[in-house]
């Protein structure tokens, strides 16, 4: 069973656990002759590393890649691509005292009864850190779109902290590279700053929801109807650590809608069809419209805090447990350059599937 892959071309299988020596993913279907180097990726993972400002795990990783396979001359050969990271900042005495008891909301107690062993440092595999892969992988991606849809554009942002929304009229998206919540808000970034302090001080830790914004889409990727865009999106999104929900456009917000309202009325432009809204986030029928793709996620808060709380262990005794270390007091800060690789690669992964099936879009319009 394939189960550490996602893609159906472009596929992406990531291994490695957040104490062991290194992680790293295999990237298989990148199209050859893709021009990628160290430092390309590196710029992305840059952004996700722990350590970058106080609102997050001080956990010190230059997070330095290793390309070992599968780029040649500074190009890609069109054979399986190897990157590795290595761990370089592991304190696993840390997790000592709870080598024998479950954290609540972790995955020990999930993975201790599947498997009945489970690693104990940090989460092993179900830890956050496992999502560096996924950034690395997203660096190719983009590379790829880079040359196979150069138009194609893709950001991400937080926009709630906590109960704390961002106001969508103050959006600018050069103002996310500016904070250190990759908000569009300014205002937000200074109101965050302070709440977030607070539940630092408190050991408390507090979720987030993720916008991913995909621009330049061409029209007609995905395929009814299991191989829709937006089902690769949602399950894309889902598998991050933490993510406990995901929506594409207006989500559950559409429910509250009349059919009028929530319709995306088209009228035809110079250019082709125009749309008057974008409620469907880009997607109909599991195929996209040629508008932004919008995707957006929510995070759960942070489950290694400093409150006692009460839990098991597993020889069937009731205990208490606090969980030492460093961690985030909002994981969905980092969350969002993870969400950016989500997308990079699944959008990649439907324009190589279109060109296999279809070649160029069939229909054509007046």
């Amino acid at each position: 069973m394939s189960l550490n892959s996602f893609g159906h071309l472009f596929r992406v299988t990531t291994w490695g656990e957040s104490h062991g020596p290194a992680l790293g993913c295999v990237i298989d279907g990148c199209p050859p002759g893709v021009a990628v180097d160290a430092d390309l990726i590196q710029h992305w993972l840059d952004l996700r590393k722990p350590g970058t400002s106080k609102y997050v795990t001080q956990r010190r990783e230059p997070d330095a890649v290793e390309i070992l396979s599968g780029v040649f001359e500074g190009v890609t050969t069109g054979t399986p691509i190897s990157l590795t990271i290595r761990n370089a900042d592991q304190r696993s005495k840390d997790y000592g005292d709870i080598a024998d008891k479950f954290r609540p909301g972790h995955a020990d107690y999930t993975y201790f009864t599947k498997y009945g062993v489970r690693d104990y440092r940090g989460g092993g595999r179900s830890s956050a850190r496992e999502t560096a892969a996924r950034v690395a992988a997203g660096g190719v991606a983009r590379a790829a779109l880079g040359a196979v849809a150069p138009e194609l554009t893709v950001r991400g942002a937080m926009v709630q902290m906590g109960d704390r929304t961002i106001d969508r009229a103050a959006w600018d998206w050069a103002e996310v590279a500016r904070n250190p919540f990759w908000t569009p808000d300014p205002q937000a970034a200074q109101d965050w700053a302070d709440y977030l302090d607070g539940l630092r001080k408190t050991g408390d830790s507090v979720g987030a929801v993720i916008e991913i914004v995909a621009s330049g889409v061409p029209a007609g990727l995905g395929a009814p109807i299991y191989g829709k865009i937006d089902t690769d999106l949602a399950a894309g999104m889902m598998s991050i650590n933490a993510v406990k929900g995901v929506e594409i456009g207006d989500g559950f917000a559409a429910a509250a809608l009349t059919g009028s309202a929530n319709a995306d009325e088209m009228r035809m432009g110079a250019d082709g069809p125009q749309f008057s809204s974008n409620h469907s986030g880009g997607v109909l029928g599991g195929i996209s419209t040629g508008q932004d793709l919008v995707v957006r996620f929510a995070v759960k808060p942070t489950s290694s805090i400093l409150t006692p709380r009460a839990t098991i262990d597993r020889f069937g005794n009731d205990t208490e447990i606090v969980t030492k270390g460093r961690h985030d007091p909002c994981v969905g800060i980092r969350a969002v350059p993870v969400g950016e690789a989500m997308m990079a690669c699944i959008v990649l992964d439907h324009i190589l599937l279109h060109r296999g099936q279809v070649g160029e879009n069939r229909g054509v319009i007046g």
